[in-house]
Formats: C-alpha cells, structure tokens, sequence
C-alpha cells in the first residue's frame, strides 16, 4: 500500500462527553468503558456544537458504515496515560475497508456504540487539513488522543 495522507485535528468534546466523563470519574465505581470511533461525512461542511448528541447533530453527518466502509464503527483500545501534564492517551490504530469510490471524509467522532444512536457522544472534530477523499479497496487507519492539561 501507499500513504495517501496524513493529518492531525483537534475536536469537540460535548457536553454530553463531559457529563459522563465526570459522572464516571468521580461519582462511578467499576467502570468499564466501551468506545467506537465513527467517520463524519464530507458530503457537507460539518459543523459541532456543544449540544450534540449520538441521536441528534444536526451540523454533521456520520459517514454510513455497512455503506461506505464494512462493518459497524470500529471499537477502540487506549493504551496507558502519559504521566506528564498534559495527560495524554492514545489509541491503537483502527481500520477502516472503503466500500466506496471517491467517499468524501471530513473527520471523526468518539462514542459509546458500536452502532446506532442510543449511545452518549463524547467528542467529534474534522481533519485539519480538510476533506479526504478516499476509493473502494482503500484502508482508512484512524489513531484518537485525549489530553487533560492541569493548568
């Protein structure tokens, strides 16, 4: 394979992320996360808002798996936080089979399904160097980080 590109962006955590991420923290006991990135459609400019939700985003649309690529969004796996301030942790890669000549991808969003909309949202954001264009037979790979800075 070749590279086709590379990018690196900054996202929105909503408010229902951060709801859940400080109700889990400091009010949960024997947490166990689930998390599955999804793709947010080129289709459109996307825009976020703080009051998006899995069910409702009226800015955005998600890039529709089964259709565009196989399977349902693809779960994650965080490796351990770095220790220095900020607290940065990282996913392994996950992979994405393009179904779909010129399927155009703005950027992606983290949640808590693998499928459907009951799940809670926790942050969405598109590719800084804008829209990606990618071909059927194409492999998507997606890395997310998450930092907490103290100050």
């Amino acid at each position: 394979g070749q590279i086709k590109w590379t990018d690196t962006f900054h996202n929105l955590v909503v408010n229902e992320g951060l709801v859940s991420m400080n109700t889990t923290y400091f009010k949960g006991s024997g947490y166990t996360a689930a998390f599955f990135l999804g793709l947010v459609s080129g289709a459109t400019s996307p825009s976020y808002a703080a009051g998006d939700t899995l069910a409702s985003h009226a800015g955005w649309t998600e890039l529709v798996p089964g259709t565009a690529y196989t399977g349902n969004r693809p779960s994650v796996t965080f490796g351990a936080s770095t220790s220095a301030n900020p607290s940065v942790i990282t996913t392994t890669a996950v992979s994405y089979s393009m179904l779909v000549n010129s399927t155009v991808v703005a950027g992606a969003f983290l949640c808590t399904v693998a499928s459907g909309t009951s799940g809670t949202l926790f942050s969405a954001g598109s590719f800084s160097g804008g829209n990606k264009t990618v071909d059927s037979g194409d492999t998507l790979n997606v890395t997310y980080s998450f930092s907490l800075t103290g100050s």
